[in-house]
């Protein structure tokens, strides 16, 4: 996976902490600096660490079925793609605009279950995943701070269209990896 596949597929996956950031943002009225850096810091935090687990306890049956690799990585970012694009049309929920650890950590877990799945597909891919973790990280970081700020001035407009453009991108990731792996 080159670099310009990875940064894509980073966009894909900052989309649900992005609408996430734009509701917070929404909510919280005036925002200040910190609250950017709150919301970049745990999503972001979050969406490299998460990979990142994948990826090892993908490593442990990477051997086992690496010629089925490339299904393995269809199928999961299929999943994660379609849930995406499901909820980008389900009723925007009400965001509160509390940030404190208990519900930034539970918004943060929500967010990146996705790259958890990610991260096992990138073991099968033999993926280099300092930079997959670093890059994902620093894009979501960027997206959230952007949601924040974003949020406060537009409010919940966007939320189901970032979700629908990080599905989609997911899946198109998906259907490339398949295709590879086919050798078609």
């Amino acid at each position: 996976m080159g670099i310009f596949e990875l940064f894509i597929l980073a966009v894909g996956l900052s989309m649900d902490a992005f609408a996430v950031s734009i509701c917070k943002g929404l909510s919280l009225g005036k925002i200040q600096a910190r609250h950017m850096a709150i919301a970049g810091g745990w999503f972001g935090g979050f969406q490299a660490l998460m990979p990142l687990m994948g990826y090892f306890l993908g490593s442990f049956f990477a051997d086992v079925i690496s010629k089925y690799a490339h299904w393995v990585a269809f199928i999961l970012l299929l999943i994660i793609g379609g849930n995406m694009i499901k909820e980008s049309f389900d009723e925007a929920e009400e965001m509160e605009g509390a940030m404190d650890i208990k519900t930034m950590f539970m918004l943060a877990v929500a967010t990146s279950i996705d790259a958890l799945a990610v991260g096992v597909s990138f073991a099968f891919l033999r993926v280099n995943i300092a930079a997959a973790v670093a890059l994902i990280g620093c894009v979501t970081f960027v997206f959230s701070a952007a949601g924040i700020k974003i949020g406060s001035l537009f409010g919940n407009k966007y939320k189901s269209r970032a979700e629908l453009a990080g599905g989609i991108i997911l899946i198109i990731i998906g259907i490339k990896t398949l295709i590879e792996g086919l050798a078609v």
